[in-house]
């Protein structure tokens, strides 16, 4: 494949480009063939290897149009080595001309056909980088490794994952879905429960419901450059559900102020400080004060731990019982297994103070997530246990809070389907939340249809 200019890290992928090139992506051999004429009028009866001919004399002479016009009618030639050769030219030529996101969706178009072309994953990692995505580029890094790299080819990707860092000063990133859920309070479906008084019979809205939602979830945020290693990074971040019941609505908003530092082996340590305020039915359900620190570390070439520490105190207006400090800890890593596949495991702990102990808990849980990419389609499934304990028994109730949580949920990503640079996806979860107390026992089915990138 032709090297191109790259941005930010093309000089490490371009020294890597020999080798690769010559053993994964072969350019079809070139023949003398015809020029574009002055007007760019259409001619017919050409090889493939004339029509790239054709297209890097568009290119090189400023006529991008023709240029990309050329590469999309060869992405769809029906010998592979082809039609991944016209990708491939297409998305380094967007990527010069900052098209990062047509960019990022030729290159994944050839990685969906060819999951162990690395140079490929090299290219999507640095644009996904320029868009700010630095958790998917580095995801592709350690894909690439996975593919099983000569030596001296490693090192270099190595070195680039190092050096890899977004320079996009402002980002943001959104999704919408529908989501149809048989129980949207998360209720249970008792009619009466026990309690030291006497029996106590529950209203319907305080019993399981169930419902059609719309979830809506995004952030934006800037990376602002104080040293060449050190950024500051604000951000501002929403999630809602909304039901025609509006009663059910439960919507947050969250500020962030964070530093992100990078050290010279590819470490990031990330602390912030900020505030999330919650409503639920309309009407304001907590405000929290937080403070977080943040670490993520390479492990080796294919896989990367997250540790992640937080504080944070809160109020709770409906209820000041509930008034109380949180602690977290979470560790996790993941790791690319394939080109195609990849499993990641989180360990978190959870203490959450309360003025009446009967509010205040403990839990620990394990989530596990694994991923395989077929052709077009990426399927994922996850699986999660938390035990939680209660301080005290919680009156009027008649025992001391413990329970199991259990969640398990598959879905998929359709890039058959894209649209702007969006793809389909769908997700479906199973929970259950077996209590002691019965007003937290409760099961659940959720289905989300919604969108996401493409790539």
């Amino acid at each position: 494949m032709t090297s191109r200019r790259a941005t930010g890290f093309g000089l490490l992928v371009g020294l890597a480009m020999p080798v690769m090139a010559a053993a994964q992506q072969p350019a079809p051999a070139r023949q003398a063939g015809p020029g574009l004429s002055a007007d760019g009028s259409a001619i017919t009866g050409l090889s493939a290897s004339q029509l790239f001919d054709l297209a890097d004399q568009a290119r090189a002479g400023g006529r991008l149009a023709d240029a990309e016009a050329i590469y999309k009618a060869l992405a769809r030639d029906p010998d592979l080595q082809v039609r991944s050769e016209a990708r491939f030219r297409l998305g380094m030529m967007l990527a010069d001309e900052k098209r990062f996101a047509d960019a990022a969706l030729a290159f994944r178009a050839i990685i969906d056909e060819q999951p162990n072309a690395a140079r490929v994953r090299l290219e999507l990692a640095r644009v996904l980088a320029a868009m700010g995505d630095e958790g998917r580029a580095r995801q592709q890094l350690r894909a690439a490794q996975a593919t099983g790299l000569p030596p001296q080819v490693a090192q270099v990707v190595d070195r680039f994952a190092s050096a890899l860092r977004s320079n996009r000063k402002f980002g943001g990133n959104f999704e919408f879905a529908l989501a149809p859920d048989s129980n949207i309070n998360r209720a249970t479906d008792a009619k009466v429960l026990d309690t030291v008084i006497a029996p106590l019979n529950l209203s319907d809205d305080a019993r399981e419901q169930s419902g059609l939602g719309a979830h809506v979830s995004g952030q934006v945020y800037a990376r602002l450059p104080l040293t060449p290693s050190l950024m500051l990074v604000p951000r501002l971040s929403g999630d809602g559900t909304l039901y025609k019941r509006s009663q059910f609505n439960d919507v947050s908003g969250s500020a962030q102020l964070g530093l992100e530092w990078q050290t010279g082996s590819g470490d990031r340590i990330m602390p912030s400080f900020g505030a999330t305020q919650r409503y639920y039915g309309g009407d304001v359900y907590a405000r929290t004060a937080s403070a977080d620190l943040r670490w993520t570390h390479r492990l080796g070439a294919r896989a990367q731990s997250d540790i992640g520490f937080s504080y944070g105190r809160t109020h709770y207006l409906r209820n000041s019982a509930q008034d109380g400090d949180l602690f977290s800890l979470s560790a996790g890593i993941e790791r690319a297994l394939t080109a195609r596949t990849g499993v990641s495991v989180v360990l978190s702990g959870l203490r959450q103070t309360a003025r009446d102990p009967g509010y205040a808990t403990i839990s620990g849980g394990v989530s596990l997530l694994g991923w395989r990419d077929l052709g077009k389609t990426t399927l994922f499934a996850s699986v999660t246990a938390r035990r939680l304990e209660s301080d005290a028994v919680l009156f009027p109730f008649t025992d001391r809070r413990k329970e199991w949580y259990l969640r398990g949920g598959v879905g998929a990503t359709f890039r058959q389907i894209e649209v702007a640079g969006f793809s389909p996806v769908v997700r479906i979860a199973y929970e259950r939340n077996i209590s002691s107390v019965g007003i937290y026992d409760y099961h659940r089915i959720a289905v989300d249809v919604g969108i996401t990138r493409a790539f």
